[in-house]
């Protein structure tokens, strides 16, 4: 498999450390509030790697973490009446559920940096002793003109960024790009003891802590959105290899970012989406499609009309998935064809291809609707239970890679029905049209409407 290193800018062979085991760490949310539409694009891209990579032979460990110690969090308990500890176990438990909605896998290990702060303290400890930190008051910063390297990720000169608007101004700074480890708090903050004093620790240093004690002083692959290139996963890798001394992680995925309606988002230009607000409206498997329609490196426009194009494009794979099994469980028997099983290996190596080709989604999609065709054509002319059935698993195991298709909704419709729908379909090819409209009615009768369309046969209820 090829992926796009943002280190280098290129596409690269795919190559874990350990042989057939790879490592991933991906930012989590910082949980002070409900994800919005731009947090779930990540979680859905990242989920789709990990379960081609396992899909490939890969023991994958899998690392999300959660920052439940921040400003946003201490002031959100302040709005709401609450402490940052319930707030955060509010929002990670809102998390989850957002998570579970859009069909996203548990994370291996799931770090929180409340219980790291000994580790993270230790690593602190580590660049102040070797001179890549210094304190400051009760505050502790890392030198960044002293990793020679700084800059490497994000591509930018240290003359760039300090020009730059994201860099904060402190008076106790020794440069203005240096950025904290450690911050100083009061006595009625959240906080923790220090060789420094109370305190707690700054947002870069806590993922250096979780990904070297989860994974190692070298990771395979390190994720998150493009919008954490710089500071935050450039500060990373100040961090950490300032401290062991070796390379922090070999291969960097991001993310593109989420427009609305062409314009990006933001909560001042009123266009702001909370992933819960959507899922209600269109369901999480149209948002999970969405985030997975566009290859994970381009930005992607949210808009209602995208959304009502997903939804119909999942109702077609869900009038297949249909269809087949209605096929494997009334058809008759008989052998599997070997135009089918050539067509079923033809699509499925253009599915794997796709997705090898740094996780081209947008294509693997492409090979699944093509399939699609075909085997609604192979449907209308005939299939046996066998043919059925060996499409049906084929179908359904490119699909599951790209975590589609989890809401059953072939359960919903009664056995009556289907059957039904079976034998009108057998009375359509013996063009006995007038048995196939009785049927038909008999199938309205029970509450339901089905149509042929040029995708296959559809079920809907009335």
């Amino acid at each position: 498999m090829k992926v796009y290193n943002t280190l280098t800018r290129k596409k690269e062979e795919l190559k874990p450390i350990n042989g057939n085991k790879i490592g991933i760490y991906v930012c989590g949310p910082t949980v002070y509030n409900y994800i919005h539409i731009g947090n779930a694009r990540p979680i859905c891209v990242f989920d789709v790697f990990r379960r081609f990579l396992k899909y490939q032979g890969y023991e994958v460990k899998y690392v999300q973490n959660y920052t439940d110690v921040n400003d946003k969090i201490i002031k959100q308990a302040s709005i709401e009446g609450s402490t940052p500890e319930k707030i955060a176990e509010k929002y990670i438990a809102e998390f989850e559920r957002d998570a579970k909605g859009l069909n996203v896998l548990e994370p291996d290990v799931r770090p929180r940096v409340s219980k790291y702060i000994g580790k993270i303290i230790a690593l602190i400890k580590t660049l102040v002793d070797n001179g890549y930190a210094y304190q400051a008051g009760g505050d502790v910063y890392y030198r960044t003109r002293k990793f020679e390297d700084y800059g490497k990720l994000s591509k930018q000169s240290l003359d760039e960024l300090v020009a730059g608007a994201r860099v904060e101004i402190n008076d106790l700074k020794e440069d203005p790009l240096d950025f904290a480890l450690w911050k100083g708090a009061k006595e009625d903050e959240q906080h923790w003891n220090s060789p420094w004093g109370i305190g707690r620790p700054g947002w870069h240093i806590e993922c250096s802590a979780m990904a070297k004690d989860t994974l190692g002083d070298t990771i395979d692959v390190h994720g998150g959105g493009c919008d954490l290139i710089f500071p935050h996963h450039e500060n990373e890798i100040a961090q950490s290899e300032a401290a062991t001394g070796v390379q922090f992680a070999n291969y960097w995925m991001h993310n593109g970012h989420i427009n609305i309606d062409n314009k990006k988002m933001s909560k001042s230009a009123g266009n702001f989406f909370l992933t819960r607000d959507a899922a209600e409206k269109y369901g999480y498997e149209t948002i999970r499609y969405l985030m997975i329609q566009a290859h994970y490196r381009m930005p992607m426009n949210y808009t209602a009309e995208l959304l009502e194009s997903c939804k119909s494009s999942l109702d077609r794979l869900y009038n297949l998935k249909s269809a087949l099994e209605m096929a494997a469980k009334n058809s008759q028997s008989g052998e599997i064809r070997e135009p089918l099983t050539k067509l079923l290996e033809e699509k499925k190596q253009k599915f794997i291809d796709a997705l090898s080709d740094d996780l081209n989604t947008a294509d693997a999609l492409s090979a699944i609707f093509e399939l699609t065709r075909e085997l609604n054509t192979y449907l209308l002319e005939g299939l046996s239970r066998q043919e059925a059935a060996k499409a049906l698993e084929v179908f359904l195991e490119l699909t599951d890679v790209l975590g589609l298709l989890y809401n059953d909704k072939s359960e919903q419709i009664p056995d009556e029905v289907l059957s039904l729908v079976q034998k009108r379909s057998e009375a359509r090819k013996q063009k006995d049209f007038a048995l196939a409209d009785k049927i038909r009615d008999e199938i309205a009768g029970l509450g339901y409407i089905v149509e042929e369309t040029r995708q296959g046969t559809k079920i809907s209820k009335k």
